[in-house]
Parts: C-alpha cells; structure tokens; sequence
C-alpha cells in the first residue's frame, strides 16, 4: 500500500541531542579533547573578558564553532550560522540546545573578533599539544621543518607606489574610472612597471609582501612555517611571518630555539635550508641538521660526515609529510588564501588552524590504536 505523504508537525522531541549523535562519530572524540583544551585555556578567557555587562557569546562555544568553520571548510560566518540553524550536529558540538537561538553573523563575527586580539590560539594549540604529550604521541628528538606561502586578503591593485598612496579624493577616482572605461573595478595594465617590496606597499593590507613560489607568479602573500615531529607527524610549533626569502631559516631557528633542553635532535628540510649560515646556527643550537644537499652550481653545506648515516635518509623520507600539514590547512582549514587581514589576525588562523590539524590526527591515532 502506498504510503501517505502528508506532512504532520510535532510538537514535541523524546530524544536528545545527545541521542541522536551516533557513538561512533569522528567528532566525539575530538569534543572530548576540545572540552579538555578550552578547561587548561579557561584562566585566559577571564582576562579577556569585563566582570560587568551584558553576557556575550561564551568564549568556549565560540571556538567549538570556529573549529566546525576548519573542519567543514565553511567559507563564512553567515554561512556558519545557517548551518547552526538546522545541522544537529554541528548544535551538538558547539553546545546549543535544539531550541537555543543561532547568534546574528555580525555579533558572532565582532565576538570572534576579541579572541582575535589575544593569544587565545597559542595558548589553544599549546593545551592540544599538551594531551599529545601525555599520551607519549610526540618525539623529543627527530623533527621536520618548512614553510608555505599563505594568499593574502589583497589583490595586485592595491599594491601601489608609496609616492602614490591612495586617492584622496573624489575627482582623482572618477577620473582613474573613466580614464579605464568603466566605473567599478578598474584595469590596470602593470607591464613595463618595476614593482617591489622596498617601494610598493598594499594599500589593504600593508603587511603583506609580493612574493613568488617556484613556477607560479608572484602575489601578496604571508609566509607559514611548522616545526613537525617525526614520529606521528604532529606539529610542535606554528607561526606566521612576513614573506621574503629568508623568512623560513630565521624562523626554523626560532622554533628550534624554543624547544626544550634535552637530547641532541636532528632536523630534516628540503635543499632551501642548504645554506652555510643555518647549518652552523643549528649546530650552535645542538641540532644534527638533516638538511636535502643542493648541489645545482655549487657546493653543499652538508657533507659525508652526516650524509653517511641511515638516519640521514630516514630523515630525508619523514620530512615530505610536512607537506600533508600544509596541504590540509589550505584545502580543508580554507588556509590557501586567508580571508583576514593583517599579520597578528593571519597568523592567529594559523595556529588556530595547526591546532585543529593535530586535533584531527590525534583522534586518527587513537582510532588506529
């Protein structure tokens, strides 16, 4: 008999949101280690908040939904919030009740905002990196390093001459419109122009710099660097730089100086670390630099004496995994062109985004086990 499709609302739910997650889900386990995390960084969230007010959106719900907008690359905080409105699970994760009302985006946004002003992200991605450590997930000897080039929110018109600056009045941009037929996002034709760093900065975003990675063109960017370890892959440090083509070595050898005393450690990298000034820095450091040779029209800065030994190129293979971090935070963490602005709130998405990667690959571990 064909059934009847007639509609019939219900007033009433008999189970619980708690219910209706399946046990077995990806994100169960990864609640629990947020839960933990978002406790160590409670102490923070007092500072960053008045004692008297209206109550604002809890700091703990805030980053639960941040880290939904990573892990289900939502583009968006409007988007983020109509999810919120219907998805159930994203409700469960973040804390909402099914009859709790979703935040309006812009007070979500201007919420999200705060946090971008402190150091909630380092201190998130510290108390993370802490349950790895207690968990005997992390090597205290072998590590891996790189860097990335990060889009910036800027496109190639707004980097402009310094002498120039921005049009300061009505009359210069109309006539700039005209002068390119039309009346809303002019062409400019770039070619024949010298345009650097020195010379040129972004009227959006004055921190970013042009920069070009090998075989694609040049574009404002920020530059990401990781310090991975090499037994599971998880980061130990992330930060964000201005990009130039000394940024990765100045900062491998600041997150190499931030490491804890112990044994000895060695560091793979690929060939751009080859260079005569790092290789003695790390060894200052007590670091074993397992650096890739670059021999192209020169000679390298890494000889038989390290080359020799089977964890030379046990080093060698574990380092490309880096590259796996850099690939997740730019296709699912939405990292492959930022959408904030400015180098403190840039480089805060990255770590905010280096701490849900290893969210993520712990709870893989721990399935795995």
């Amino acid at each position: 008999m064909r059934g009847d499709d007639r509609e019939q609302g219900l007033m009433f739910s008999y189970r619980s949101l708690e219910e209706r997650i399946p046990r077995d889900h990806p994100l169960r386990p990864m609640r629990a280690m947020v839960d933990e995390a978002l406790e160590d960084v409670g102490p923070l969230f007092v500072e960053l908040y008045a004692k008297t007010g209206r109550p604002s959106i809890p700091p703990e719900r805030l980053l639960r939904a941040l880290l939904l907008q990573i892990l289900f690359s939502v583009r968006s905080e409007r988007q983020l919030m109509e999810e919120l409105e219907y998805n159930l699970l994203f409700r469960w994760f973040v804390g909402l009740g099914m009859d709790d009302a979703v935040w309006v985006p812009t007070t979500f946004t201007k919420n999200r905002d705060r946090l971008l002003e402190g150091d909630v992200a380092q201190a998130f991605f510290d108390a993370v990196l802490a349950q790895a450590q207690s968990k005997q997930l992390l090597s205290s000897e072998h590590f891996s390093v790189d860097g990335t080039l990060i889009e910036a929110w800027a496109s190639h018109k707004s980097f402009q001459p310094k002498s120039k600056g921005r049009p300061n009045s009505r009359k210069k941009r109309r006539d700039r419109n005209r002068h390119d037929g039309g009346p809303r996002n002019p062409t400019v034709n770039f070619r024949g122009e010298r345009r650097v760093n020195e010379t040129h900065p972004s009227t959006t975003d004055p921190e970013a710099r042009l920069m070009r990675s090998k075989g694609r063109e040049s574009k404002l960017s920020y530059q990401g660097h990781v310090l991975m370890e090499n037994r599971n892959g998880l980061v130990v440090d992330a930060r964000l730089t201005q990009a130039d083509g000394y940024a990765e070595r100045a900062a491998a050898l600041e997150m190499l100086g931030e490491l804890p005393d112990g044994p000895r450690v060695t560091l793979g990298a690929d060939r751009g670390y080859d260079t005569r000034d790092f290789v003695k820095s790390c060894r200052s450091l007590g670091v074993t630099p397992h650096v890739a040779q670059n021999t192209t029209n020169r000679a390298s800065r890494i000889d038989a004496r390290t080359t020799r030994h089977p964890g030379y190129r046990q080093s060698q293979r574990t380092r490309k995994r880096v590259e796996e971090v850099f690939g997740w935070m730019k296709t699912v963490g939405l990292m492959r062109k930022t959408r904030h602005r400015g180098r403190r709130k840039v480089g805060w998405v990255f770590t905010f985004t280096a701490a849900a990667y290893n969210l993520v690959r712990m709870r893989n571990l721990q399935w795995a086990t």
